[in-house]
């Protein structure tokens, strides 16, 4: 089905072309999360890693916003610790975003607040809408950012103004998240599906393997010293080297022509 829709429930699935298009599906509560929500998003970025056809991924909310963060209405877990829930509920989802071997791009309209926030960086680039914007709540509600958002805030804004932006709940809107390096590219709200869809079609058309495992060292080269990150590279590389697609690619080069990868 290369442009068919599926209703998942709390999240739809569409694939156009080579392109999975994820959104998260509850907007009567601005796409907040609860455990079904995160078992539904798991299924997905599985189906979409798996399924060779499918070259980028595109995470976004439904009817214009990406996500509340966690549905506070729903309280608190009563039989189960939050520790356990945050372990075995969240931490896969965000595992899989961030070891699938393909491209996310987080399509950022409205909030991304809470945990809704960590799953936007958790993803390999971020387009947001010129009036989309994010938020750090917890410590306004005496709780503290999770979903690996310290992590991920702390390596790209460095620790006093990760903090900061945590502990007074600052609201980021999508310019100021630009210059901060909390996005790639904003662009105007009633574009963001269109543009997020065109640069994912893009990223398709490269070559897979390239993509794939400059994910890999990328990811591994925020916490590897400088002489792993050279050998890691040189790892990865060989196998890029030896594939189909690096003689596609040389060739296509040669030839002034368009490469065709296929991914082998």
């Amino acid at each position: 089905m290369s442009a068919a829709e599926e209703d998942g429930g709390t999240v739809r699935y569409e694939q156009r072309g080579r392109v999975a298009l994820v959104t998260l599906n509850r907007p009567e509560v601005l796409n907040a999360f609860n455990r079904q929500l995160a078992h539904d998003l798991r299924d997905a970025l599985m189906r979409a890693a798996a399924d060779r056809s499918v070259r980028a991924v595109v995470l976004r909310g439904a009817e214009g916003k990406f996500s509340a963060g966690a549905d506070l209405k729903q309280g608190f877990p009563t039989d189960r610790r939050v520790e356990d829930l945050l372990n075995t509920d969240f931490r896969p989802v965000l595992d899989m975003i961030a070891g699938m071997e393909k491209p996310v791009i987080a399509a950022v309209a409205g909030p991304a607040a809470g945990i809704g926030l960590s799953f936007a960086l958790a993803c390999d680039l971020v387009m947001m809408a010129e009036d989309a914007y994010f938020l750090s709540p917890f410590a306004a509600i005496g709780l503290i950012p999770d979903g690996g958002a310290t992590w991920l805030l702390a390596r790209t804004l460095g620790y006093h103004r990760a903090y900061q932006l945590c502990v007074e709940s600052e609201r980021v809107p999508a310019a100021r998240c630009l210059e901060l390096g909390l996005a790639n590219r904003v662009v105007p709200s009633g574009e963001l599906d269109a543009e997020s869809l065109a640069w994912a079609e893009s990223l398709a058309e490269r070559a897979p393997l390239a993509l794939a495992r400059t994910k890999l060292a990328m990811r591994a080269a925020m916490t590897l010293s400088f002489s792993e990150a050279v050998a890691y590279e040189a790892q990865l590389q060989n196998v890029c080297v030896e594939s189909e697609d690096a003689k596609e690619g040389v060739a296509a080069f040669l030839g002034k022509r368009k490469a065709e990868f296929k991914g082998k």
